[in-house]
């Protein structure tokens, strides 16, 4: 079963990049689940929020999607029990302080562009930002 998710790269005034521990034990992108009557970008804006606290968004592109099943315990390896098809956007904020809502994603942090690849924990998040990280600046 493959289940819709969205979420989103976010640029802040200084070209970093918005990226959020989940769990604890693992470093992401902000993004969840589609919720029901959601389009996927209302979803991605709605993710942003719960687990950055950036509410002051602005849409600049969609950036295309990607599959991949959801990282297992402990941030190590995959849960084979869910496939997601995650749909990514491009935004920009001016919003500069980070305050995550969701307990479950208890850090936010900004991180330079050339230094998100490193910090992503699962390897297809890494090679689709790596894919898209020369349209971020555009």
């Amino acid at each position: 079963m493959v289940t819709e998710s969205a979420g989103g790269i976010v640029l802040n005034a200084l070209n970093e990049v918005a990226v959020v521990s989940q769990k604890g034990d693992s470093w992401s992108l902000p993004k969840g689940h589609v919720d029901p009557g959601e389009t996927p970008r209302e979803a991605a804006e709605r993710e942003v929020r719960e687990e950055t606290g950036i509410t002051e968004l602005a849409f600049a592109r969609e950036l295309g999607s990607y599959e991949r099943y959801r990282i297992g315990k402990g941030g190590v390896g995959e849960d084979e029990g869910e496939l997601k098809r995650i749909h990514m956007f491009l935004f920009r904020t001016l919003q500069q302080a980070l305050a995550p809502e969701d307990p479950m994603n208890p850090e936010a942090r900004w991180v330079p562009i050339e230094q998100v690849g490193g910090l992503l924990t699962h390897p297809k998040d890494k090679a689709f930002f790596e894919s898209v990280k020369s349209v971020l600046l555009v």
